[in-house]
């Protein structure tokens, strides 16, 4: 089972954390199933960027963004160019390391953050 390296992240994963990934599911997803609550404020429907990760390795092991995903990431925080909206990049076999990004774009923050 591959497994997602998530880097240290202030607020939403301050030690970092390795997960076990489920094949076939959303970098999103996996992510929250492991109670690491990344923010996905259109609900996992591409159409906003709060789900905006930095894929530092395993980038090409995903399948490539489409359009409408790149469309919305020119518009992520502190985007580069293997970045991609976590509700969108689909884990396959292999490890990856990933970066949840400092900020997001949003203009309604639920829990008063």
């Amino acid at each position: 089972m591959p497994k997602i390296r998530v880097l240290p992240h202030e607020e939403l994963c301050p030690a970092g954390a390795t997960i076990e990934a489920v094949p076939g599911k959303s970098i999103c997803e996996n992510l929250l199933a492991n109670d690491i609550e990344i923010e996905h404020a259109c609900e996992m429907s591409c159409a906003c960027t709060t789900c905006h990760v930095i894929v530092r390795e395993g980038f090409n092991t995903l399948d490539p963004s489409d359009e409408d995903e790149d469309d919305l990431l020119d518009k992520a925080w502190g985007l580069t160019p293997v970045s991609r909206l976590s509700c969108q990049a689909i884990v396959k076999d292999k490890d990856l390391v990933i970066e949840i990004p400092k900020y997001t774009i949003n203009q309604v923050k639920e829990g008063g953050r």
